[in-house]
């Protein structure tokens, strides 16, 4: 069959189903997943999978969903893997998602009706001009919306059933991941890449239709522990050394013009405080160190311990201890190695009607780490615009061209295979 005459899509009707099922992760938690509630929806997507024919489709304990599309083809082709995250940021509510579908959109200012305050406005998201005619869908004003990234397992969810449907689309086991905790850095954590069973994948989790990203920030995280001097407050005169005040001072003595997420763009790195706790004792900052350029990480942090180990010797009695863990690295240093993953999703982009663009991205996705773990795993568009926030929004139409482009990539696979 021609699969760009397919019009009996189902994306719609998915993603707003998902994005009804609160599956908000939280980064203080300690458990696997870090919010069960993220498992509702999962189990849900197992049983959509199995009533497709999907047969091996399953939950295990951690919160990964695996599932495989057989082989319908005699030739050796690839096994391909196509990847999602059910959960949503921390940053935005994600309790009673109301979705709102402004049909056959014209440019207005999009109002939501639960807070009128917040309004999609297409002067501050230009990408809108792309949707005039189309039908964008936004939440209502209290709750972020959840495309990133519902709308990924919505358009892998639809494109499943379309290749169960229609056996002239020849392609080779596709398998289907969908991972937990993505948003707060621990989507890959476990998942099992032996039983995944894929030789290469794809995310689809990026944002405007028709791009591709193929490479990421590299980061680290940074800990810091000032230690100080507690005393009495009554009798601190010469003797009390206040770990908040030098943690404070720290924070004020980072460079105010460089280096930081509000004044940089495009491949610049920067040094951003995430999160500060303490007591007069012992204070600690949280740091997220990002760069695409992998070795100016230690640039960075070697930078910033400068800045650390000269306020703490302003504080005589005072110390500190510096911690850096690795977060995950820039993913085009693996995929470099493996054009050929790369080539063949341009490809399929090319091939379901758009111009295919090659991006980098201001952070991070699962694939960045899978890239590293052996699963070679470009990011490719989910169509979702204004992340973590009030103003989110995706395209009906934006959906139905990520289903297509995973469609093509899975017959293109099977078609460059002998």
């Amino acid at each position: 069959m021609e699969i760009n005459n397919i019009t009996d899509f189902q994306v719609a009707e998915n993603f707003k189903r998902y994005v009804q099922i609160d599956t908000q992760s939280d980064v203080q938690s300690s458990t696997v997943p870090s919010t069960e509630k993220q498992k509702d929806l999962s189990r849900i997507l197992v049983q959509e999978l199995q009533q497709l024919g999907i047969s091996d489709a399953h939950l295990d304990d951690l919160g990964y969903v695996y599932a495989t599309i057989p082989s319908n083809t005699d030739k050796k082709v690839p096994t391909i893997c196509f990847c999602s995250h059910v959960d949503t940021s921390p940053d935005s509510s994600g309790t009673n998602v109301k979705p709102l579908v402004h049909a056959n959109y014209q440019g207005q200012d999009l109002v939501l009706p639960d807070d009128p305050k917040i309004v999609i406005k297409m002067a501050e998201h230009p990408d809108l001009k792309d949707q005039i005619g189309n039908d964008v869908i936004t939440a209502s004003g209290k709750t972020l919306l959840g495309a990133d990234d519902k709308a990924g397992v919505a358009e892998i969810m639809d494109a499943a059933r379309l290749l169960m449907a229609n056996p002239e689309i020849k392609h080779g086991d596709i398998k289907i991941l969908f991972t937990p905790d993505e948003e707060i850095g621990r989507g890959v954590d476990h998942v099992d890449l032996k039983k995944l069973g894929a030789d290469y994948g794809y995310t689809m989790d990026g944002e405007r239709a028709g791009t591709l990203e193929d490479e990421t920030f590299s980061a680290d995280g940074v800990t810091i522990k000032i230690h100080g001097i507690s005393i009495h407050p009554g009798y601190a005169k010469g003797k009390m050394i206040n770990a908040i005040k030098v943690a404070a001072d720290i924070i004020d003595n980072l460079p105010k013009d460089r280096l930081s997420p509000e004044t940089t763009h495009a491949k610049q790195g920067f040094v951003h405080p995430t999160n500060i706790e303490g007591t007069v004792e012992e204070a600690t900052l949280h740091f997220i160190i990002r760069d695409h350029d992998t070795a100016k990480l230690a640039e960075h942090e070697a930078e910033l311990e400068s800045l650390v180990k000269g306020v703490v010797t302003r504080y005589d009695g005072a110390t500190y201890t510096f911690e850096v863990s690795e977060q995950y690295r820039n993913m085009k240093e693996v995929l470099d190695q493996h054009s050929r993953v790369v080539e063949i999703a341009m490809m399929g982009i090319e091939r379901a009607g758009m111009k295919a663009e090659k991006r980098s991205i201001r952070g991070g996705t699962d694939g960045s780490r899978l890239s590293f773990m052996g699963l070679p795993c470009p990011n490719i568009f989910a169509g979702g615009h204004a992340f973590h926030g009030k103003q989110e929004w995706v395209s009906v139409q934006d959906m139905q061209k990520a289903v297509l482009t995973i469609l093509h990539i899975a017959a293109l696979w099977e078609e460059v295979s002998q």
